[in-house]
């Protein structure tokens, strides 16, 4: 690890300022990728800014059609919370999947999806609720958000505060895990909105996307049957040392018959 400036500010103002006035800022969350990067020296920011001092920025809320999950919001809590195990409970089963229970205990939601991991499962449940990525500046769609691997649509500087998740009729979350990192090898997460079915990928590609494909099919019938026959490209997965894309190709559509037996 290089030697770095560390910083604990008290606002969301104050953070964005130390980020912007330095050489090489990066924020702090949960720690769990970025700590392990800078031990191996993968990454060497200037400055690390914590943002754990910071009121306001975790918390369950529910207001009626959304609940608002606070950016600092640990993995855990996700998923023990009442609030979301009522409203959720989807969600709260993916969050309880979510690694070991060191990781849920510190791991949060904002730094998760603002990592955009291609193996995370937060981005599926993002992705597939048709979530609202709320920041210090501006709101920014699910569907806009996550643009690559490890890439997203948070500018320089720019600090995820909240999630608003809009409530389903029905959804469920269907992962094959790494058995080593608890990553997903494909993860499915299917919801039933008042719009039609949005099925989201994580774990199979560079970045979590849709299906649009398996979308369509089940707006026409919603079984398993209606995705027999269906297959993604292959060209499009990850391949590596856990799965090959033709594996991994095949996981998704076995993933998402498993989704919605399990909604049915």
């Amino acid at each position: 690890m290089y030697d770095f400036n560390y910083h604990k500010p008290d606002s969301i103002d104050e953070a964005i300022q130390l980020f912007l006035g330095a050489e090489d800022g990066i924020y702090l969350a949960g720690g769990h990728t970025l700590l392990p990067s800078m031990k191996q020296r993968l990454a060497a920011p200037t400055d690390v800014i914590d943002l754990a001092g910071i009121d306001g920025l975790s918390g369950i809320e529910d207001v009626g059609a959304d609940l608002e999950i606070g950016a600092l919001t640990a993995h855990d809590e996700v998923a023990t919370s009442p609030v979301v195990q009522s409203g959720i409970p989807a969600l709260a089963e993916l969050a309880s999947l979510i690694g070991d229970a060191q990781v849920r205990n510190r791991g949060t939601i904002g730094g998760s999806v603002s990592n955009s991991d291609p193996a995370a499962d937060y981005p599926a449940g993002v992705l597939g609720l048709g979530a609202e990525i709320v920041t210090n500046k501006r709101t920014i769609a699910a569907d806009d958000f996550f643009t690559a691997m490890f890439e997203t649509a948070l500018e320089e500087g720019e600090l995820l505060t909240k999630i608003k998740f809009p409530k389903p009729e029905a959804a469920a979350y269907v992962k094959f895990p790494n058995p080593a990192s608890r990553y997903a090898t494909v993860g499915v997460f299917i919801a039933r909105t008042g719009s039609g079915v949005r099925v989201a990928i994580t774990g199979a590609a560079p970045s979590v996307f849709r299906s649009t494909d398996m979308e369509e099919a089940l707006n026409s019938e919603f079984s398993v049957e209606a995705l027999e026959g269906i297959t993604l490209d292959a060209g499009e997965m990850n391949s590596d040392l856990h799965a090959t894309a033709e594996y991994r190709a095949h996981l998704c559509t076995v993933m998402a018959k498993r989704a919605v037996l399990k909604l049915l």
